[in-house]
């Protein structure tokens, strides 16, 4: 899937995003009152989250130190992602606030600004190319005319010590691939656990609105002498909490086509975990 870039200045041209992002356009119409969650029925070993419905970043670290260009990559707990302007339950899209607070009302749409980064086709990650500096990020989740959800990250402080100008950002997002962040490779775990699913250079979306050049996750779980437990989350989920039987599993993620009938876009190479008896 072709990727676009564009360059965004923030507050003047002394200050750059480098997006793999697009608007999408605001919804012609007033959102419909959003009435479920994230399906919690896909499987008898998926469980409800233990926490919050809440926006995060899964490779940053608060008061971390970084060269730009980096990549920003977005987690999601009790929501799925679909892109904007469409609807699909309590799903939405993220949104990067930069040197911002949350808005002071959470009734009005958010503004496209360069302080205000969409994520309106699904995306996961962005990379920050951003001259030294100290900034300070938040993710929040918007519905398909962009009005927030009360669903946003903690505020993350980073400092940008070096910009490194001989250095292209497809460069470091790397090719559109799908990773398993946790469980690790040969963790050992006690159930439940926390899954976490990431895709560089693919639009994830609830399968619903069947739209072009988005997918969702399909994940695959085996150990020896039994069927292979399957997995489809199509409400675009990017986690999940699962409490399977006791016992040691091979692990397969793989990005599913929303349009051409199942095809795999991408898949992880299999990993392992053992669940230890609880």
């Amino acid at each position: 899937m072709k990727t676009t870039s564009t360059r965004l200045p923030v507050w003047g041209s002394s200050l750059a995003l480098t997006l793999f992002a697009t608007a999408m356009p605001l919804a012609a119409q007033s959102p419909a009152a959003p009435t479920d969650e994230v399906e919690s029925s896909l499987h008898p070993w998926v469980v409800p989250a233990p926490r919050a419905a809440e926006t995060y970043f899964t490779n940053l670290k608060d008061g971390g130190t970084y060269e730009s260009p980096f990549v920003a990559r977005f987690g999601l707990s009790m929501r799925g992602l679909v892109p904007a302007g469409e609807t699909a339950g309590r799903a939405g899209h993220h949104h990067l606030l930069v040197n911002q607070d949350l808005p002071l009302d959470f009734e009005r749409p958010l503004p496209f600004t360069d302080q205000y980064i969409h994520f309106g086709k699904g995306q996961m990650e962005m990379v920050v190319d951003l001259p030294p500096g100290k900034y300070k990020f938040r993710l929040l989740l918007a519905d398909q005319g962009h009005i927030p959800y009360f669903v946003y990250s903690k505020p993350l402080n980073v400092t940008i010590s070096k910009q490194n100008k001989d250095v292209t950002p497809a460069s470091v997002q790397g090719p559109a691939r799908v990773e398993l962040l946790s469980p690790a490779d040969r963790e050992t775990v006690k159930g439940p656990f926390r899954v976490q699913f990431h895709a560089s250079g693919y639009n994830v979306s609830h399968v619903s609105p069947k739209m072009a050049d988005t997918g969702h996750f399909r994940l695959t779980m085996e150990r020896a002498g039994r069927r292979p437990e399957v997995i489809d989350f199509t409400a675009g989920q990017t986690e999940t909490w699962l409490n399977p039987p006791a016992g040691d599993y091979s692990l397969r993620l793989e990005m599913i086509s929303n349009t051409d009938a199942g095809k795999v876009l991408s898949a992880t190479r299999t990993s392992t975990v053992s669940v230890a008896a609880r």
